[in-house]
């Protein structure tokens, strides 16, 4: 896995994870200073990637870490992915800075007002030597000094009390205890009774208190709330007439106030140092850049990281192996994979296999089947049809009415 790192600033005194004053290895230890420390971090799992800045006090001339505020997004996917990443550090002549991992943009702020501590102290201060008054009352609520307890209030009533109404089971057994001897232990040959005193069997659960029956041993009732309990009498709470607020020391001119308009004009840098402590093996740091302009670390990207990317992508083993070899460290997820195999086949199955045809689809009728006429066959089944209807109605007689369809 390896980590690339740049940082890049619009001004010619640059800063980089750097050491102030001489930059020879005898002098590089784990308390030597610097001005910029940028770069990933990870401790257990605690994800981090750090920017923090050396600022000189312009009054006393101390050093004072400030730490940029933790970026907004998972940092997890890029320490446990094994790939190549780049990170990147841009400060602007506007005191803003920007922290990108990959050319993405994953953290900003301002050097002013997005560091902690600020780099800029308050202006007044709380007086260290102003004390709070001895009558100063800072309760909003009291007792009431008012209240009565009143005469039917019982403290002495138990939260709890037997069950009046409970009735002891028919197959309680009150003469068998709830645990025995066990009947099968033996006394150890090496036991001394002088020493050791009288050697007793270890208990065991009852045989005959099984869940057969409800219990064994001495009855009890089972308790229940007490309906007349009502604890402890306190007076109830009202508004403090002489509540004063909470009290707070007054404010007073800050002695070790001062302004520092220009964060980002910091301590020159002479060396780049790597503060290196883990426990993963194939960690590689490489192609470090410091530069005055953000095209030029762009373009070096791009010839470098952008080049390794493109590799690493196209040696990445395919999906398939992806998933042969997430199984091999899981093997639960085999089951997965034919659930999710199954589950489409046995719809697909369910729903194109042909229905079978009953019976009652198969038999057609005679009737039911269309056959060819011919004119004259129609003209003769009409005219049929016809003389049913104009003949007489023996039962009407003359007097019948003829009825004719046309």
């Amino acid at each position: 896995m390896t980590r690339l790192l740049a940082f890049v600033t619009n001004d010619l005194f640059v800063r980089g994870e750097a050491l102030v004053g001489t930059a020879w290895p005898e002098y590089l230890y784990d308390k030597t200073s610097y001005t910029i420390m940028f770069g990933p971090d990870k401790c257990g799992e605690d994800y981090k990637l750090h920017f923090i800045f050396r600022h000189k006090h312009p009054k006393t001339g101390d050093y004072d870490e400030k730490h940029a505020k933790r970026p907004d997004v998972d940092l997890k996917k890029f320490y446990t992915d094994k790939k190549t990443h780049l990170y990147t550090l841009v400060l602007k002549p506007d005191n803003t800075f920007e922290v990108s991992i990959d050319q993405t943009v994953v953290g900003k702020g301002s050097l002013l007002e997005d560091m902690v501590p600020p780099v800029n102290p308050p202006e007044k201060i709380d007086d260290p030597n102003d004390k709070k008054p001895e009558d100063w009352d800072e309760r909003a609520k009291i007792s009431d000094p008012n209240a009565v307890k009143p005469e039917d209030w019982n403290e002495d009533e138990p939260p709890n009390i037997e069950d009046p109404d409970a009735v002891k089971p028919d197959d309680w057994l009150d003469d068998e205890p709830e645990y025995i001897p066990d009947p099968s232990a033996k006394k150890p040959e090496d036991w001394d009774e002088e020493m050791d005193g009288e050697w007793e069997a270890p208990q065991i659960p009852n045989p005959k208190c099984d869940k057969s029956v409800s219990g064994c041993g001495e009855w009890v009732r089972p308790l229940i709330s007490n309906p007349n309990y009502k604890g402890k009498w306190k007076p109830p709470m009202m508004d403090n007439p002489n509540y004063q607020g909470i009290w707070n020391p007054q404010k007073i001119p800050n002695p070790d106030y001062f302004e520092d308009p220009h964060p980002f004009r910091m301590t020159p840098v002479s060396a780049v140092g790597l503060e290196l402590w883990s426990m993963t093996s194939d960690i590689y740091f490489d192609n470090f850049i410091i530069c005055s302009d953000k095209e030029v670390a762009d373009r070096w990207a791009a010839d470098g990281w952008g080049i390794k990317k493109l590799v690493a992508s196209a040696n990445e083993p395919g999906m398939f192996s992806q998933l042969i070899t997430a199984a091999e460290e899981r093997p639960w997820l085999w089951i997965l994979y034919v659930l999710t195999l199954a589950l489409p086949v046995g719809l697909g199955i369910l729903f194109c296999w042909p229905a079978k045809k009953i019976d009652e689809d198969l038999e057609y009728k005679k009737t039911d089947v269309a056959k060819p006429i011919t004119k004259g066959e129609l003209e003769q089944e009409i005219q049929g049809q016809d003389e049913e209807l104009e003949g007489p109605n023996d039962n009407a007689g003359d007097g019948g009415k003829k009825i004719q369809y046309i």
